[in-house]
């Protein structure tokens, strides 16, 4: 199940020439492979083009009536060993996947590819995930390129230019037999736009045609001495005919005036910020018609000399604006320029920062900056000092990522923080993924990560004879790397560590997609294949399935048996529960229109009763459930506020699970909302009312007779 559902959507692909086509980039981009004759497509989801793949899954009976394959891969390498089948085959492929996180994943099969070289186009999109929003660590497709040599497009945010480009791509590899990254933004990737479509392409061959039809070239193997002549290669025929073929078909891009004394080079993908920038400082307007000269870089590597060479001709300086360091772009200008004898000064780094995100006001600033040491007449005047806030932003309290409410992660945290205060602290290893929250309050649980599935392995150091090492990983992780980096990895050594793996039942943390032990059926791939199965089979042989994650005791007994079991090698604890946010997405809808429909719906809740909770609020701290809060205590005698259960619970009950495996207060209480009643609901509701009510009534009276 994945986060969202593109099937509407998608039938804007089957849109032929002169239509308009409209909608996201991630949608723009599925539509741009099928008009360039696309022969297979795969990746691994990831932010930002989790949904691209949503969108291939989504399509995936137009590609099969256009004979294109699709393959929701295990792993970025995975998907990356798939362009095997463009190297001797005129086969264009595409590949997606999370950078650079997945771009390291795949570096193996990246490598060997872009050594060997290819015949069909082959084209890698990679979401850059840079900036603020990122949850990753802050590096740049751009250094894996440069490596490889493979060629760096960052397209300038417009669905026309994207769709084009996809297809020029295609070219570009084909003609210099070179893999091609495309790299798409945030921005880029769930901008709305529109664009003129054709007709989609059947693949001239198709994956099936050509194994039926096998070609073999040892000079594309990547063995001695095939290796050392594709160095040569590389740099002799291959770059030259990159450089022409871009340079021929105009892939960069000029705006603004023609001549000036300065000039802005800028990386395709921040040209719209550059551009909103230079409207707020009036040197531009929204159609991007600037007063001094904009030269966009498109393809960010290679650099085409003849056009660095013609654009700084004549300037004094130019401004170079490149996200992120090191400053590659900057370095390589430099040189060029040099190298054509210009006394053009480059200017980047120098007026706007080394690392962060460039938005509006960061360029806004580096551009003043530049143009008054180098163009003053352009320069706006002076501004006065703006008047200072009423709230410093550093006064604002930090809201930390964590888990949603109802979360099937959250009491495995909380049995943990339950043992850990028995046993003492723990190193616990942690892994990528939604149960990476918990090194966040309330839990502060988590020493280090290392990578999508390798938690258990950033414990396997750990041979402490005392204590023992906890890792965690997801099902998604452990599917991708986990199972032979990490359970295969402790058995082979015969680590004493612990492993919890949550099982949530998608790859939850990358919108739900579903994998190998989901539990749903799907009609194109395989399912319900249980992770324990697996675990045992790789020798695993102290493992223990826990169907509900929310039993907080049982989850606690379950850690503490693993860590001081005697029984010597790895300990597996597979956390079962489906992932909170995929089921109410499932049940909500489902749920409102049997209401709608007159049908008998209840509904769960929990609350806390304000006369008995003391206000100690370890309930919060132990669990930090979302819908947990506080409230003024109406008890006139009481100081401290009392805790609250918001309208935003889904009745999961961990919460007063919590309280009762920590032996807490008994405040909690379930209730059950009934809708669309029936005769026996009422009946019971107006008994209960009526019961309740005689013994309150009685209490009074009582506590009235003691009075006198």
């Amino acid at each position: 199940m994945a986060e969202r559902s593109f099937a509407a959507e998608v039938k804007q692909l089957r849109l032929g020439d002169g239509e308009i086509f409209h909608g996201e980039g991630i949608l723009a981009v599925t539509k741009a492979l099928l008009q360039a004759g696309v022969a297979y497509v795969g990746g691994y989801q990831g932010s930002p083009i989790s949904h691209l793949m949503d969108v291939f899954a989504d399509a995936n009976t137009l590609m099969q009536e256009l004979g294109v394959h699709f393959e929701a891969s295990a792993s970025e390498a995975s998907a990356a060993a798939m362009l095997a089948a463009s190297v001797n085959y005129p086969l264009r492929g595409a590949v997606a996947w999370k950078s650079v996180v997945g771009t390291n994943v795949a570096s193996d099969a990246l490598s060997n590819v872009a050594s060997g070289g290819v015949t069909g186009g082959a084209l890698v999109i990679v979401g850059e995930d840079y900036g603020e929003g990122s949850s990753i660590m802050q590096e740049r497709s751009h250094a894996f390129a440069m490596k490889s040599q493979m060629w760096l497009l960052d397209p300038r945010p417009s669905h026309a230019l994207i769709v084009d480009l996809v297809d020029k791509a295609f070219e570009l590899s084909e003609a210099s037999n070179t893999p091609v990254m495309l790299e798409l933004r945030v921005r880029g990737c769930h901008q709305t736009g529109s664009f003129v479509a054709r007709d989609n392409k059947r693949p001239p061959l198709t994956v099936g045609e050509a194994a039926e039809n096998p070609t073999r070239d040892l000079s594309r193997i990547v063995l001695p001495p095939a290796n050392f002549l594709h160095e040569v290669e590389k740099v002799e025929r291959r770059w030259p005919a990159a450089l022409r073929y871009v340079r021929e078909q105009r892939l960069n891009e000029w705006f603004g005036a023609a001549e000036g004394e300065v000039g802005i080079i800028v990386q395709g993908g921040l040209f719209n910020t550059l551009n909103r920038a230079l409207e707020l400082l009036d040197l531009s307007d929204a159609y991007g018609n600037a007063r001094l000269p904009v030269y966009v870089l498109n393809v960010t590597y290679p650099l085409i000399p003849e056009e660095v060479r013609d654009f700084c001709t004549g300037k004094r300086a130019v401004l170079v604006i490149e996200e992120g360091q090191p400053e590659f772009i900057e370095h390589e200008l430099n040189t060029l320029v040099r190298r054509a004898d210009l006394q053009t000064q480059v200017v980047g780094k120098a007026v706007l920062p080394r690392a962060g995100e460039y938005s509006g006001a960061v360029l806004k600033q580096g551009v003043v900056e530049f143009l008054r040491a180098w163009a003053p007449a352009l320069a706006p005047a002076a501004a006065s000092p703006p008047s200072p806030l009423p709230i410093a932003p550093s006064d604002v309290p930090q809201r930390p990522a964590g888990l949603c409410t109802g979360c099937p992660e959250r009491p495995i945290f909380s049995a943990m923080k339950l043992v850990q205060k028995e046993l003492g602290q723990f190193h616990v290893s942690a892994d990528i993924g939604c149960h990476l929250f918990s090194i966040l309050p309330p839990f502060h649980i988590g020493n280090t990560t290392m990578g999508y599935g390798l938690g258990t392995a950033g414990a396997s150091a750990f041979k402490s004879r005392g204590k023992r090492a906890i890792a965690v990983m997801g099902d998604g992780g452990f599917w991708h790397n986990g199972l032979t980096s990490g359970i295969g990895n402790a058995v082979f050594n015969k680590d004493d560590t612990v492993t919890v793996i949550v099982d949530n039942g998608y790859s939850a943390a990358t919108g739900g997609q579903d994998i190998l032990s989901s539990r749903a059926d799907n009609a194109v791939r395989r399912t319900k294949h249980p992770i324990e199965q697996a675990v045992r089979g790789i020798g695993a042989e102290w493992v223990k399935t826990l169907t509900r994650t929310y039993d907080v005791a049982k989850m606690r007994d379950t850690l503490r048996e693993a860590l001081t079991s005697k029984e010597a090698g790895p300990k597996v604890i597979i956390a079962q529960s489906e992932c909170q946010l995929n089921r109410q997405r499932r049940v909500r809808p489902a749920m409102q229109k049997a209401i709608k429909s007159g049908q008998r719906v209840v509904r769960e809740r929990f609350g806390v009763d304000p006369d008995t909770c003391t206000g100690d609020h370890s309930c919060i701290r132990l669990s930090g459930c979302p819908s947990l809060t506080i409230k003024p205590n109406p008890d006139p005698l009481r100081q401290d506020p009392i805790a609250h259960v918001d309208n935003s619970c889904v009745g999961c009950g961990v919460c007063g699970e919590v309280s009762h495996a920590a032996v807490l207060c008994p405040s909690f209480y379930k209730a059950e909302i009934v809708f669309n009643p029936n005769r026996w609901d009422r009946f019971r509701d107006r008994s209960r009312r009526w019961l309740i009510g005689a013994m309150q009534r009685r209490g009074e009276r009582a506590t009235a007779k003691r009075a006198f």
